[in-house]
């Protein structure tokens, strides 16, 4: 199993890195375009795995798409990074051109590989890469709905004083602080709705945490997350690489499902050796109707700004 990272900055490096020590793939190759720094990061983290225990070789090169040539999963994560006070959608300008230029490369040397896609605003450039790089819809992911969905249960836990094995939820929609869905109905504790343990304003201030949880980051450390999104590519990369049939919610390339054509989106899926399996669709209620369309409308006004 060969899995290439396109950006060797810290999520693509953590993406490398929790690859790696999972220790299901044979090889992990992390490139980048500037000179000899995923050679660097690969060496460094080469240098972790006696101490991790992990027999994954990790080769990093610059710019040699050719070293990628046969990949099963590729990652995109190459951009520029958010910035304070900048949002997702600012950044299409910029790494609209980047994520076009890496998928070409990559499926030019991989033509059936999976592609994950990480970059920022990223439901759109999922839907870039679908209308530029002709693999089938199955096998084109954006990344989202994964981590976002980590971010909810991490702050249901924090609402519940609950450890986060004991919380199950899961956000859909669009992966903006707006576009963001978290659904609060179907979030359990052992399976037991949540509503039964904490207050209706409580597990409002719950979703709004969770929506702006980049940001609240981007805040903090002065540029993007780069260990959970690195998990929740792992966590993606292994349930194809291992064939496992595990749902995540993911963005997506809609035909009907939940009423929307043309348009990735975080819905559930199941992930296996072929991607993505099947889109699960699930009973919305109104009010979760009525947030997934606003979503959708957020993501359409952001994919009209491409040049196709």
């Amino acid at each position: 199993m060969k899995v290439t990272v396109v950006g060797a900055g810290a999520v693509g490096a953590s993406c490398a890195e929790y690859i790696a020590i999972k220790n299901f793939a044979s090889e992990v190759v992390l490139l980048d375009i500037k000179e000899g720094f995923a050679e660097g990061k690969a060496m460094d983290l080469m240098q972790t795995a006696s101490l991790n225990g992990f027999d994954t070789k990790i080769n990093g090169v610059t710019n040699d798409y050719s070293k990628t040539a046969g990949s099963d999963i590729c990652v995109i994560t190459s951009g520029i990074p958010r910035k304070p006070g900048m949002t997702r959608e600012e950044l299409i300008g910029i790494n609209a051109g980047i994520v076009k230029d890496v998928s070409s490369n990559l499926v030019k040397h991989s033509p059936k590989t999976i592609i994950i896609v990480v970059s920022n605003p990223m439901d759109t450039m999922a839907y870039l890469v679908h209308k530029t790089s002709g693999l089938d819809k199955s096998k084109i992911i954006g990344m989202g709905g994964a981590l976002d969905s980590a971010r909810f249960k991490y702050r249901l836990a924090e609402a519940l004083g609950a450890p986060i094995s004991d919380v199950d939820g899961m956000v859909i929609g669009g992966h903006s602080d707006t576009g963001m869905v978290p659904l609060t109905r179907l979030a359990t504790r052992n399976s037991v709705p949540v509503s039964k343990f904490i207050s209706e304003e409580r597990m409002d201030q719950v979703m709004e945490d969770t929506k702006v949880g980049g940001a609240t980051l981007t805040k903090l450390l002065g540029t993007s997350a780069w260990y959970a999104p690195g998990a929740a590519v792992s966590g993606l990369v292994q349930a194809i690489a291992c064939d496992q049939k595990k749902m995540f919610p993911c963005s997506v390339m809609l035909d009907g499902e939940y009423g929307l054509k043309d348009i990735c989106i975080g819905a559930p899926v199941i992930l296996g050796r072929n991607g993505i399996e099947k889109i699960v669709e699930l009973e919305l209620n109104d009010a979760e109707k009525a947030h997934m369309k606003e979503s959708a409308e957020g993501v359409r006004k952001t994919n009209d700004l491409l040049e196709l």
